[in-house]
């Protein structure tokens, strides 16, 4: 993962995923927790069931060989304990907000930064995107719950621009973002997560796929955060049915094992 002018993808497990830039490796969203740590989620779908539903493809020692984190929110199926626990302290941390910053902070790590419109780490630039993590509906019930989240767009010379999205809905942000940025890599979290007693989903699923396919009709879109949560009602399996069934690209399509690594 570290050919010049190759971006390397890696998914880990849920929305933890490795990207590389060269001899440069970002830790996204690293949550690390063995299988069944935890409870599920309360008052969300299937929250009888524990947290994570699998284990970790690799060692933790390995997943946490990079130079940098990027944390896009600080729910913990994107920042737990088990991540806190392994990570160096002083590796260098990315994170949405002050207050994420402060927490982190608050949790031993010593050099933690905002991403904002000029951050740069080893030759790659970050710049945010505005998250909406549910619906109108949701935020004006439980918004306080659901809290901010950010996507990030990364940008290297000699390397295709990457967009995570993120904890997110379809926004006119995410719009914005495509258009503005024109990524040659679109990561998606299309797991269809649920809250009980409310209709549709707090993050993307398979339309929000087909979408970003028809926006970025030269992009390769990756999606992820799938099979690893209680509150997950996508799989992987009918990700890819709808994909076949909607005569999309399987090779600009791709939706990843735990522990499946790609070169773009």
């Amino acid at each position: 993962m570290t050919h010049a002018s190759t971006v390397g993808f890696q998914l880990i497990r849920n929305a933890t995923i490795k990207l590389s830039f060269g001899d440069t490796t970002f830790l996204v969203d690293p949550m690390l927790a063995p299988k069944d740590s935890f409870p599920g989620f309360p008052g969300t779908v299937n929250s009888h069931l524990r947290n994570p539903t699998v284990e970790l493809p690799l060692p933790t020692e390995e997943i946490v060989r990079a130079d940098a984190v990027i944390v896009t929110h600080i729910h913990p199926d994107h920042w737990d304990a088990a991540a806190i626990a392994a990570l160096p302290k002083d590796i260098p941390l990315f994170a949405q907000n002050d207050n994420d910053a402060a927490d982190i902070r608050k949790q031993g790590f010593s050099d933690v930064r905002v991403i904002g419109a000029g951050s740069e780490f080893r030759g790659v630039r970050l710049s945010p995107v505005k998250g909406q993590h549910g619906s109108e509906t949701h935020m004006a019930m439980i918004g306080n719950f659901l809290g901010e989240t950010v996507g990030v767009v990364l940008q290297c010379a000699g390397h295709q621009t990457v967009y995570i999205a993120g904890d997110t809905i379809w926004t006119p942000d995410v719009d914005a973002a495509i258009a503005g940025y024109q990524p040659g890599i679109i990561i998606l979290n299309t797991g269809y997560a649920q809250i009980a007693g409310f209709d549709g989903s707090i993050i993307m699923g398979k339309k929000d796929l087909g979408r970003a396919y028809k926006a970025a009709p030269g992009a390769t879109i990756v999606g992820i955060h799938m099979e690893a949560f209680n509150h997950m009602m996508q799989s992987r399996h009918e990700l890819r049915d709808y994909v076949a069934q909607n005569g999309m690209d399987a090779a600009r399509v791709l939706v990843p094992e735990d522990g499946q690594a790609y070169r773009f």
